[in-house]
């Protein structure tokens, strides 16, 4: 690796391995932080192989040897007709990371695409969950169970967009930001203190319910008539409670410096970082093989691609 490439990605190569993975995964999501942390475990690991082939030669190399056996000017040389830097001491190590990181560029992009969207269908549900506030005693049975059952659609369009998402394997399964985000609206839907100073227990007494299964929701027509002719101030003030309460989680999920924001700002900066940096890691360790993704992570990355190229035809 050449010393201009390591002084400007700013790694710190001075600390053992294990306290820098410790430190990368302390960063919570730090996509950047573990990026660099691999490429100075990548650093460490080769300088550690040559000094230990130096010892058993005719003594330690300088500082001239080891740049060039770590691919110093790997740039201005080229590198071989199969995308290798024979430069590097260990060129085919060098070639997978490089691999690794083409894979990352495109999964990273796939992400972003998809909680940028997850945070728009957020603001949806948020606006939505706020329009139930209007309902009042002069709104009639028919046009609260319209509004519970619009309620309900733009909740079952959120679940039928991201679950196969968060399903194993999917995209965004293991993303905290995404995860606790469903959770959150389910358990804003599933509270049954809404409604308890008026005798009720939440939206379920009114009808709206969750299946555990599908996980979609769905207004019981039959349930809610029934209790609108016993307690209709009762369910008013539960609609009311929950609207603001659904609205609320809705809207700190996507405040700043809160999950979402915060991983759409970590993945911003790796995919900014490996943009400006793709030329030379790649003048470095290798072309490494073409990302070809398949399914979830194809279709992310083509509107991530598409909402660039609009954007960068707009500049």
């Amino acid at each position: 690796m050449s010393v201009n490439l390591i002084s400007s990605t700013s790694f710190n190569s001075s600390l053992p391995a294990g306290a820098r993975a410790t430190a990368a995964q302390a960063a919570d999501g730090d996509f950047l932080a573990s990026l660099q942390s691999c490429l100075a475990d990548f650093m460490s690991q080769t300088m550690s192989t040559l000094m230990s082939s130096a010892a058993s030669g005719a003594g330690a190399p300088g500082a001239s040897d080891l740049a060039a056996l770590l691919g110093n000017g790997s740039a201005s040389n080229g590198l071989s007709a199969s995308g290798r830097n024979t430069l590097l001491f260990d060129p085919e190590s060098a070639y997978r990371m490089m691999t690794a990181i083409n894979t990352k560029d495109v999964t990273y992009k796939a992400e972003l695409s998809e909680m940028s969207d997850m945070k728009s269908y957020l603001t949806t549900l948020q606006q939505e969950a706020a329009n139930l506030a209007t309902i009042d005693s002069a709104t009639g049975t028919a046009e609260i169970e319209q509004r519970l059952q619009a309620f309900a659609d733009a909740y079952n369009g959120w679940i039928n967009r991201f679950d196969d998402d968060l399903e194993a394997g999917g995209l965004l399964a293991g993303t905290q930001a995404a995860t606790v985000s469903q959770w959150e609206l389910e358990q804003s839907v599933e509270n049954f203190f809404n409604g308890a100073k008026d005798g009720l227990h939440g939206m379920g007494d009114l009808g709206l319910t969750i299946d555990p299964v599908t996980n979609l929701a769905s207004l019981d027509s039959k349930r809610l008539n029934a209790v609108m002719a016993s307690n209709k101030t009762g369910v008013i003030s539960t609609i009311d409670e929950f609207s603001a309460n659904f609205a609320k989680s809705a809207e700190l999920l996507n405040s700043p410096g809160n999950f979402i924001p915060n991983r759409l700002d970590n993945l911003t900066r790796v995919i900014d970082y490996i943009d400006d940096h793709k030329a030379a890691l790649q003048a470095e360790f290798g072309l490494g093989n073409v990302a070809r993704p398949k399914g979830q992570v194809a279709k992310a990355l083509a509107s991530y691609n598409a909402i660039h190229a609009s954007s960068a035809g707009r500049s």
